[in-house]
């Protein structure tokens, strides 16, 4: 375990649903909790760039809010180096966000607009009781947006933030995540809300400061594609558990679970000289309330290979099957060569 330095052991967060006014004054029968996250598992090892993936609903931002304790788990542990971080006192709770700091989605929203950028980067320092003095400040401050490419700094430090582009406010908010000096980053699609033709330059600092600084990175997002380009593994979420997890390239080149699959089918793909947007995907249907989980395998109401031992029997745990590869799905072998048999009929 010295080599890990997250490690989150059957985590769930299940909400209480809400009640309207009429339902609080009439009453009624009980409402089954949302299950959000519903007993995850996973190790981020130092230096790893870890990534969380799945489509909306699946669970995927809950999971790096519990691991950033910005929500409390209803049940499981949290071990960040070496230590149970699962209860934490306020002023222990402190320090763990000093060294877990967070990459919120929106660059738009997750800074104060009546803030200059000096002043966007040095609220951290004076949240955490940085006792330095001004002159101090202003070479952290000058250091962190060299790190992100915002150079010269001083072209930046005076500015508004309606007077940067998405990326470049992007690379502020990592900037000001840096910092702090932090041990590991939870970036929570950070590049959703950026233009298509920055959000490879944004990945390619984020990677090098990675690099440089020896961080480590939980990577939430739903794009398939720059999960490739990003991370050391993949876990695939579905509906709130983990259905597959391993590395990167052995995730996309070599899928197991059938969700997997069809996420990876979902991605547009260049043909010739144009890019083919429209595709038939596998999977029919929208993702379950996590009120109402079906039984057996949590995926088999929109899988096109279910079988009946796949609605009656009990949910399947995660299988080794190869080097780091572990899947949740009873007929992956049986699936695969479906595929290949369909796929050498079409070919002849």
């Amino acid at each position: 375990m010295a080599d890990v330095i997250l490690s989150v052991k059957n985590l769930k967060k299940y909400f209480e649903p809400h009640q309207g006014f009429a339902e609080s004054i009439i009453g009624g029968g009980q409402k089954k909790k949302i299950k959000a996250v519903d007993d995850v598992s996973f190790d981020i090892k130092r230096g790893e760039i870890f990534g969380l993936i799945g489509e909306s609903g699946s669970g995927k931002t809950t999971t790096g809010k519990l691991a950033m304790k910005l929500l409390e788990p209803t049940s499981g542990q949290i071990i960040f180096n070496g230590e149970d971080v699962t209860n934490l006192d306020k002023e222990k709770l402190k320090d763990y966000r000093r060294k877990v700091q967070m990459i919120f989605q929106d660059p738009y929203a997750s800074m104060n607009p009546r803030f200059k950028i000096r002043d966007v980067l040095e609220e951290p320092l004076i949240i955490h009781k940085i006792k330095a003095s001004v002159e101090e400040r202003n070479t952290m401050i000058v250091r962190a947006l060299e790190e992100v490419k915002l150079t010269p700094p001083d072209d930046f430090m005076g500015r508004w933030p309606h007077m940067l582009s998405g990326g470049q406010r992007q690379r502020v908010a990592t900037a000001r995540t840096l910092i702090l000096n932090p041990m590991m980053l939870v970036a929570d699609e950070p590049v959703s809300m950026i233009d298509l033709s920055t959000r490879a330059e944004v990945l390619h600092m984020m990677k090098e400061v990675q690099k440089k600084l020896g961080l480590s990175y939980l990577y939430i997002t739903h794009d398939l594609s720059t999960a490739r380009y990003f991370t050391d593994r993949i876990a695939v979420m579905y509906l709130g558990r983990i259905v597959e997890i391993g590395l990167a390239d052995d995730i996309i080149d070599n899928p197991l679970h059938p969700y997997t699959q069809a996420l990876i089918e979902a991605v547009p793909e260049p043909e010739s000289g144009k890019v083919k947007i429209i595709k038939e995907l596998p999977i029919y249907g929208e993702i379950p309330s996590p009120a109402d989980i079906p039984n057996g395998c949590r995926f088999h109401t929109r899988c096109p290979y279910a079988i009946e031992a796949c609605k009656t029997e009990p949910e399947p745990e995660l299988m080794l099957d190869g080097e780091e590869h572990y899947h949740a799905c009873k007929r992956a072998h049986e699936v695969k060569e479906e595929k290949q048999k369909k796929s050498r009929v079409e070919r002849s």
